[in-house]
């Protein structure tokens, strides 16, 4: 007989890390769960697995800061956009219900962003009390709920609908959920909206758009966020805080001015350039500041 033939390059750093503590396994044909494992805090998140081949070390994006913190980390990767909707990925997520492996952590934590969100909300099911940060989840993709979202043309043939099926509800069993969005993007505060529950806490990303996750990326707070929840310490005034970085952020601030613009509002637009000017080395708030002002750059 012959050898089976080796794995895909891309797989071989998970594989040689599920040799000592973990796990990587094919769920059906467009699913693999990795599974690395530390002290019992465990972060679960989900991803797109040509993302993960773009990377260098071939690793999901969270595994570094779970490494340095001691977490172990289980991640569900996906080829192409399936939003988890598989039987496959529905019977894994039985199995470690019905063994009791997401209970024999002391803390667990699903965070996802956008459709990975949606992934999030909808499999925290199975682990009670765990706590969840979402970023502009997507409630469901079903058109007699959500067919004014004009996102996901493909996805949209996507059954939603059956097991593990409507986001909100899912979060049913959560101990806190963490919604971080920008009220301002109608999509997203429309789904947003859909998982109004007792225990999910709107936290508001305001100018970020479609880009919320990647705001906080680049604020170097999305990890000190993931952090908190794990640690039991995440709050409104937490996030409140870490979203004063904004303050420098680039792509924040180019989207107030870019509002103040359109808006018609040259006071505000001068306010924002005095402030940003003052702060930072920022030439094209300069610029517009003495187009607006008359005063020299």
């Amino acid at each position: 007989m012959s050898d089976p033939s080796p794995p895909p390059e891309w797989q071989r750093q998970m594989l040689a890390i599920a040799e000592g503590d973990g796990d990587f396994l094919p769920l059906g044909d467009r699913h693999y769960a990795f599974f690395a494992e530390e002290r019992p805090e465990l972060l679960v998140t989900f991803e797109d697995a040509a993302t993960l081949r773009e990377r260098e070390d071939n690793l999901p994006e969270h595994y570094a800061l779970a490494k340095s913190r001691g977490w172990s980390l289980l991640t569900i990767l996906a080829e192409g956009e399936t939003w988890w909707r598989d039987p496959a990925v529905f019977r894994y997520f039985d199995r470690l219900a019905d063994d009791g492996f997401l209970e024999d952590f002391d803390r667990v934590v699903f965070y996802g962003a956008g459709p990975a969100g949606y992934a999030a909300a909808a499999f925290s099911i199975t682990a009670p009390q765990a706590e969840l940060v979402l970023i502009a989840p997507r409630a469901t993709l079903d058109p007699s709920l959500a067919g004014w979202d004009e996102r996901h043309r493909i996805a949209r043939r996507i059954n939603f609908r059956g097991r593990y099926g409507y986001a909100p509800d899912m979060t049913e069993s959560a101990s806190r959920v963490w919604l971080i969005h920008d009220p301002l993007h109608q999509p997203d505060a429309m789904h947003a909206a859909l998982f109004q529950r007792p225990w999910v806490t709107p936290l508001y990303a305001r100018f970020t758009a479609e880009g919320t996750e990647d705001t906080l990326r680049e604020m170097r707070v999305l990890d000190r966020i993931i952090e908190a929840a794990m640690e039991g310490k995440m709050s409104a005034d937490r996030f409140s805080w870490l979203w004063r970085a904004r303050r420098s952020n680039g792509s924040y601030l180019r989207a107030i001015l870019a509002a103040a613009r359109l808006s018609g509002h040259p006071k505000r637009e001068i306010k924002i350039c005095r402030s940003v000017t003052s702060r930072l080395n920022a030439p094209r708030f300069a610029r517009r500041l003495a187009e607006l002002t008359g005063e020299p750059v």
